[in-house]
């Protein structure tokens, strides 16, 4: 199985998609006139006055939804394994694809806000709508949603469970080991996997909402106590700061690990952890509700930079400054710091970074921290190929999907947990690598077609020009088609809409709530 994985790995993560990451953000940075610079401090305003209602969630919940799924594993154990195999000079790469992987999540972001729709008195969009609608291709709409499904419903799961049942290894012990029909397994995982399984099924058997209210007290918490901690060992060890990104500047362009290790396992890991360009960030952002489309892309453009420029780069800082690191080369290892039987896919790294310089404190903390980090990132994916069973479901009536979809969700986060991380990881970076070469082709084609996401962007910022109170959106106007919610809800805005309409929508606007 880990042969046949990897192999897959070889033809999906070929050096193609590494620069065609890299490209489709340098692209987009330069056709938005670097959105991500530019507007940063407008991202800041919209990000604190989003609001809800009863069809939609606010923009601090749809950044949470969506953080949610960025800020996750990646963040402890991908660096980890950015680091252990492709050199610190990785850590610059991963920052590289970052910030112009902003660019591409305000467009993709973008792009679903304009092309979302209702369905059961819900918001929902993502890369299947907005491929189907702006391009008008449903066939290829249709294979990212069923490539989504299977990465995010069988795939992406485990590698997040799998984390936290190493972390809680590392911190407790493994315990007795039982011998069940599929393997020899260690108490503490097993038991780990069971009660994830049973909070994960509580949760998603309560839909898009209580994951909103969920991710939005946990994500903000878990990420600024990981801060906050990362910060403190960095204080301790203030004066290796030079030193270390001196390392990774020179690392990066003359590495250890070789150039194509270093780019490859930075964009990698880079692109696993900020999600920028893979597709799943714009169902997160569908889902919101805002006056205009560009103002959720440019709060889901803020997020690529609190995942990796915040967190990613904490766990960098944290195991180069305590040396809590094995550099492996294709003959061995290059730097070697810890036992050889210490894997880099894994969150080991960063427990032995933090108990070295907070003795008693490291394996403990980023047990329960990997917990909530990954724990959300598997409601993420959870909405996420929800999201697009109900996109199949406009077509193909078929009950149970959901359904059955939560059962196997649950399953693969068990066997995910129990199961040996190479394996977990591998298959992890197949479903992201499909999901990016889908989505990224598709953002690219649309540009050249139409630039609805780059039209969205003029519109908003000639509205910011005129020094408009309240925003609107005309796709009519703008060029735009099968924009049809939009179309709708500016004719209600103008009171060109009927009567009945209207009045259903100042009772929505009625039960709004602002964070």
């Amino acid at each position: 199985m880990q042969s046949f994985v990897d192999f897959l790995n070889g033809i999906i993560w070929s050096p193609a998609l590494i620069y065609l990451c890299l490209g489709a953000g340098l692209f987009y940075s330069m056709m938005t006139r670097f959105v991500q610079v530019r507007h940063f401090f407008e991202m800041w305003r919209l990000l604190l006055s989003g609001k809800s209602s009863t069809k939609g969630i606010s923009s601090f919940q749809a950044l949470a939804v969506s953080l949610s799924g960025r800020v996750g594993t990646g963040n402890i154990a991908g660096v980890a394994a950015a680091i252990g195999f492709g050199g610190p000079g990785a850590i610059f790469w991963m920052w590289t694809v970052a910030f112009l992987g902003a660019a591409t999540a305000y467009a993709e972001s973008t792009l679903a806000q304009i092309y979302k729709e209702e369905d059961k008195g819900e918001f929902r969009g993502g890369p299947a709508y907005y491929i189907e609608k702006a391009m008008g291709q449903k066939w290829y709409a249709w294979i990212f949603a069923i490539a989504t499904i299977f990465a995010c419903g069988v795939l992406l799961p485990g590698v997040q469970s799998n984390s936290i049942g190493n972390a809680v290894e590392a911190a407790f012990g493994s315990g007795a080991m039982i011998s069940t029909a599929i393997g020899t397994f260690s108490f503490a995982k097993i038991f780990t996997g069971t009660v994830i399984s049973i909070i994960l099924a509580f949760i998603i058997f309560g839909g898009v909402k209580r994951i909103a209210n969920f991710t939005q007290v946990v994500v903000p918490f878990m990420a600024l106590a990981y801060i906050v901690t990362a910060f403190i060992i960095i204080l301790l060890n203030i004066a290796e700061l030079p030193r270390i990104f001196a390392m990774i500047i020179d690392d990066a362009f003359t590495p250890m690990a070789g150039f194509g290790a270093a780019i490859g396992w930075g964009v990698k890991r880079g692109v696993y952890s900020n999600e920028a360009g893979q597709g799943t960030g714009p169902h997160a952002a569908a889902a919101a509700n805002v006056d205009h489309p560009a103002q959720q892309g440019l709060v889901q453009s803020f997020s690529i930079y609190i995942d990796t420029l915040l967190v990613c780069s904490a766990t960098a800082f944290m195991i180069l400054i305590t040396g809590s690191y094995n550099v492996q080369g294709e003959d061995g290892f290059i730097i070697q710091n810890l036992a050889a039987n210490i894997g880099a896919n894994g969150p080991v790294f960063t427990q032995m970074a933090i108990e070295s310089a907070l003795p008693g404190v490291g394996k403990l903390f980023i047990a329960v921290a990997l917990f909530f980090f990954a724990f959300t990132t598997i409601l993420a994916y959870y909405y996420i190929a929800e999201t697009n069973i109900a996109y199949i479901r406009r077509t193909v009536k078929v009950n149970g999907l959901a359904f059955l979809l939560k059962l196997v969700i649950i399953t693969a986060v068990f066997y995910g947990t129990i199961k040996t991380a190479n394996l977990a990881w591998a298959m992890g970076d197949v479903g992201v690598g499909l999901m990016a070469w889908l989505n990224i082709v598709g953002i690219l084609i649309l540009f050249f077609m139409s630039k609805p996401a780059i039209v969205a962007l003029k519109d908003y910022e000639e509205q910011q020009k005129q020094g408009v109170t309240e925003y609107t959106f005309n796709p009519v106007k703008l060029g735009i088609k099968g924009a049809k919610y939009w179309e709708d809800k500016y004719l209600r805005q103008t009171g060109q809409a009927p009567q009945q309409e209207a009045t259903q929508q100042v009772e929505g606007d009625a039960e709004r709530v602002t964070y």
